[in-house]
């Protein structure tokens, strides 16, 4: 057995079984783990029928970046935001722009011990307006989150993650009690590409931002977009029309460029075209707010006013260059942008 110091934090959302076993019921995987091994994302291990985390205030990564980069375009823009992470993932995308993370269990990556309190403590002394857990899948250190999310309260910040929405009913139910907002990866409209390219389930995908939208919870979505794989325009429409049927025809969608990864380097870039194909199908379903990302410069990247077409928030890549929003309306013809700005 590989071992790495557990703190002995008892992990979460697990059921006790017969003979020391014990079935993880936090994400859609729903591992049964004998004594002694670890879950299908390593960071989970029985011990003794007891289930512990291997990654509590076990950061891999801690780092200032804009609120623009998560993207979250109607969240606070123009501020920064405290990035943190542990190792693995629950899924396994191909074509993954993080996968020396997400590939990684915890004890093949250097980390901090930074406790909860720690962590707020820093993203305040910086001067940021949230904590996000990002970059790796933050269920997989759901305990982090809980942890960190207790010690914001009366702190002034905001707390978000960056998620691709694989977690059971249950907890995600507790997490969305303890966030401001989610951005959530949706990574297309095909059960087959889910399971092919991602090892992963569309379907559970789907109910998830039912609940999520329930809440009343912030929260965007993003498609990644690869060529030839997940950019068929009658999956697109699909996807989109969903969304505006669904969760509302002001759900913020961006349409996010690939580039070649270390890990997956069998496709080209997204032709910008693509992208702007992609926005026009979003737009003709009748969604309000598209955006185009991981294009520098390109005008899709800043938020307009879908009635009179104003520029409301003005970016060039990750910086916001200027704000025209008046107490969260558009100043020319007053329509009201949902959104949390300020």
């Amino acid at each position: 057995m590989k071992t790495i110091e557990t703190k002995n934090k008892e992990a979460m959302y697990y059921e006790k079984l017969p003979g020391n076993q014990v079935a993880c019921v936090l994400c859609f995987r729903d591992c049964v783990i004998r004594d002694g091994e670890r879950g299908w994302c390593e960071n989970r291990v029985n011990v003794e029928g007891k289930l512990f985390t291997l990654v509590f205030d076990r950061p891999c990564t801690i780092q200032i970046d804009p609120v623009e980069k998560e993207p979250l375009y109607h969240f606070l823009p123009g501020t920064t935001m405290l990035s943190i992470s542990t190792a693995s993932c629950n899924y396994r995308c191909r074509f993954c722009h993080n996968w020396h993370i997400s590939f990684s269990a915890p004890e093949e990556l250097p980390s901090y011990e930074v406790s909860a309190r720690e962590i707020v403590r820093l993203a305040r002394e910086k001067g940021c307006s949230m904590i996000s857990h990002t970059y790796g899948e933050p269920t997989v250190h759901y305990e982090y989150i809980i942890s960190i999310a207790e010690e914001v309260i009366n702190s002034g910040l905001n707390h978000v993650c960056h998620t691709n929405l694989g977690i059971r009913p249950e907890p995600l139910q507790k997490l969305l009690e303890h966030v401001n907002a989610l951005s959530i990866d949706l990574k297309g409209f095909c059960p087959d590409y889910y399971r092919r390219m991602c090892n992963a389930d569309l379907e559970i995908v789907l109910e998830n931002l039912l609940t999520v939208r329930k809440s009343g919870v912030h929260f965007e979505l993003i498609n990644l977009v690869l060529p030839t794989e997940n950019d068929d325009p009658q999956d697109i429409s699909g996807m989109c029309d969903w969304i505006t049927q669904n969760l509302g025809e002001d759900t913020p969608l961006h349409f996010s460029r690939y580039y070649p990864t270390d890990r997956y380097r069998e496709l080209l870039p997204t032709p910008v075209q693509t992208l702007e194909r992609c926005r026009d199908i979003a737009e003709q379903s009748g969604l309000n707010f598209v955006s185009i990302g991981n294009v520098p410069g390109h005008e899709a990247g800043s938020t307009r006013c879908p009635d009179c077409g104003k520029i409301l928030i003005g970016r060039v890549h990750f910086e916001v260059v200027e704000n025209n929003l008046v107490e969260g309306s558009c100043p020319e013809c007053g329509r009201l942008i949902p959104g949390l700005w300020e």
